[in-house]
């Protein structure tokens, strides 16, 4: 691969190093350069460009990023198709991501040309989730290079995903004395919330006295229906001769490891009868924040077994304490649910005069079978990106009728009349703090679809530069687009009758436009005639 600053005249063929613009025309990095290009740098005083030549035995980026994601396209694991050198590893279950740490350290020292980038091995993961991107940092790779980073990821497969299995959990809760009920009845519901969050089911619940022989016999009662075993000590176990371990092990059971390097989680008692695995609870686990119990259900649900050693392993990012990143179990992704690795939001534009309708109000007009608004709403929430904020301000009332049923909060602009600045102002305000993104869709376009949506927002990414998102289809802008936070405040300024639309013009160096086969993103319905002849 050749890298050098050449005369535009002599660019023909070549990949443009860096974006450009020149005259009214952008080029984007890594742009292959026709004659056409040539003419318009020229005519615009463009003397000279920096290009990429490629060489014999160079595997532009593309090709290279899709093959080694062809390599890690396993079980309940889908990839992206390569752009700009990337791809990205995607979740198709809720489960737990498995992968040999040094596998992916002997990836990433082959060259600095090739990266994997994964989640911390054993991660919890959910459906649609990114478990990992492959990079080509450069715009193409030897040929030999990348052969020896597929014959890294050739056998055993680098990285599993391990689905969760819907389990029979029997839970079983030993007591001294009377028991006050509100504390087993927490138990119960802290412990029926985190099985529910994994598939499982907590299918028996039963007390027995703090003491061996009736610990046994509650186990030995308990095993022959269930796929899991809890235990909850009335007291802490403080040592493998003490009740837990000891009534498991007169059950006929034996005794994996006690005691583990995670806090909260350190008095973890693990052990199996027959092959149901059985969990001595630790104090912690009545309480609903992550705790090492977490990390070692996670993993026995998803079907991986646990010696002692992995347990003696996970010291590592053990020190749970006070870390608010990390969610409790009730807050993990319901089924079905979209999870994007950005926390985005949609703002939805239906606040307008419909001046060109001739009186009507256009996104109350009837559109295949229900309201121009519900249709476009309907796509908007399918999508699944987060809150969907929806401006309402002329026939506000109708309009929130219109939607009823829909995933959205409604926020009245009662300045509407002023212009769509108002209303974007309005639905930027409403956003909840954390937002990274917002796409800000029109309310009379019902034609884009949440697949739409979905692959503008997949290409979202501020650390890249992919900040502002604008699809397009046949060189045209379209709608609608997605603003990274760090434009809210330009947004929020903008006044009169117009959108965000005009900093697309004065920041064209940062638009990421993302290609799109349908014309959608082009159609409004303003006009009569507009509806009329669709």
């Amino acid at each position: 691969m050749i890298f050098e600053k050449t005369p535009v005249a002599d660019s023909e063929g070549a990949l443009l190093a860096h974006g450009i613009t020149a005259g009214t025309r952008r080029f984007k990095k890594g742009h292959q350069v026709n004659a056409k290009d040539i003419q318009d740098m020229l005519e615009a005083g463009v003397k000279a460009v920096s290009v990429i030549h490629l060489e014999a035995g160079d595997i532009d980026e593309d090709s290279a990023a899709n093959a080694l994601a062809e390599k890690l396209n396993g079980a309940h694991i889908e990839t992206t198709t390569a752009f700009t050198g990337r791809s990205n590893l995607i979740a198709t279950a809720d489960g737990v991501l498995a992968y040999d740490e040094t596998n992916l350290h002997r990836l990433n020292l082959i060259d600095e040309s090739i990266t994997l980038a994964m989640l911390p091995a054993y991660s919890r993961v959910h459906q649609g989730q990114m478990m990992g991107t492959v990079k080509i940092i450069p715009f193409a790779v030897q040929e030999d290079i990348l052969r020896d980073a597929l014959a890294v990821l050739a056998d055993p497969p680098l990285a599993q995903l391990r689905p969760f299995r819907p389990l029979r959990v029997a839970l079983i809760e030993t007591t001294m004395g009377t028991t006050p009920a509100k504390v087993s009845d927490k138990l119960v519901r802290i412990t029926e919330q985190r099985l529910t969050s994994l598939g499982c089911s907590l299918a028996s619940h039963a007390q027995c006295d703090h003491e061996e022989g009736a610990l046994a016999g509650a186990i030995a009662a308990a095993t022959p229906s269930a796929d899991l075993v809890l235990v909850a000590g009335a007291s802490a176990t403080t040592d493998r001769r003490d009740i837990v371990p000891a009534g498991l092990t007169q059950a006929g059971g034996t005794i994996t490891h006690f005691g583990m390097p995670v806090d909260p989680g350190n008095l973890l008692l693990l052990g199996k009868v027959g092959e149901i695995p059985v969990i001595g609870l630790p104090g912690c686990a009545k309480s609903p924040k992550l705790n090492g119990f977490d990390w070692v259900l996670e993993r026995l649900v998803a079907g991986i077994d646990l010696s002692a050693e992995d347990i003696m392993r996970m010291g590592a990012g053990g020190l749970l304490k006070d870390i608010s990143s990390r969610p409790q179990p009730r807050r993990h992704s319901r089924k079905g649910d979209t999870a994007m690795p950005h926390k985005l939001a949609t703002i939805t534009l239906a606040a307008g005069k419909s001046s060109r309708m001739g009186g009507a109000n256009k996104l109350l007009q009837s559109f295949d079978g229900a309201t121009m608004i519900r249709k476009t709403a309907e796509q908007i929430c399918g999508a699944g990106l987060g809150p969907v904020i929806l401006v309402t301000g002329r026939d506000a009332e109708e309009v929130t009728q219109a939607v009823d049923g829909l995933d959205v909060a409604i926020t009245h602009n009662p300045d509407f009349a002023t212009g769509m600045a108002s209303s974007l102002r309005t639905g930027l305000n409403a956003l909840p703090d954390d937002t990274e993104g917002v796409l800000v869709c029109l309310g009379d376009m019902p034609l884009v679809t949440a697949h739409d949506l979905q692959a503008i927002a997949a290409q979202f990414d501020p650390v890249e530069g992919r900040s502002i998102c604008v699809p397009t289809h046949g060189g045209k802008w379209g709608n609608p687009i997605l603003w990274g936070e760090a434009w809210f405040d330009e947004m929020r300024a903008i006044t009169g009758d117009k959108g965000a639309r005009a900093l697309l013009h004065e920041y064209a160096d940062r638009v990421h436009e993302v290609p799109l086969e349908t014309t959608s993103i082009l159609q409004d319905f303003d006009t009569p005639d507009s509806l009329a002849g669709r």
